[in-house]
């Protein structure tokens, strides 16, 4: 299994919803800012919030295990092999990752069951 770099694109704030539907004050999010690295592989990496892991952590998991090697979706989705291009789950301010496989192996940890 590799390691998957992952890459904060941009933070977004759709102001219109936010306008009406969002709390007061709103902006992008705060967690997160464009240039940030996580390297990811069966585990959410450190400091990555847990919404963003969960939108993304099936793409990570497929790049982690070869899915790099061709393109997604037959090919209609991202035009480069071993990247993919996703967004947390929040509707109001979603930040985007660019998710690339990588040739660095994973390190797994097993906990042995007592």
């Amino acid at each position: 299994m590799k390691k998957v770099k992952i890459t904060v694109l941009k933070t977004t704030l759709d102001e219109e919803l936010a306008r009406e539907y969002g709390a007061d004050g709103l902006g992008p999010c705060p967690m997160l800012r464009a240039g940030q690295v996580f390297y990811g592989d069966y585990a959410k990496p450190e400091g990555l919030c847990d919404e963003a892991w969960k939108a993304m952590y099936q793409y990570v998991f497929a790049l982690a295990h070869g899915a790099g090697e061709g393109l997604f979706y037959y090919g209609d989705w991202i035009g480069r092999p071993g990247v993919a291009i996703c967004s947390c789950n929040d509707g109001l301010r979603p930040v985007i990752f660019k998710l690339e496989a990588t040739e660095e192996e994973a390190v797994i940890q097993y906990t042995p069951v007592r």
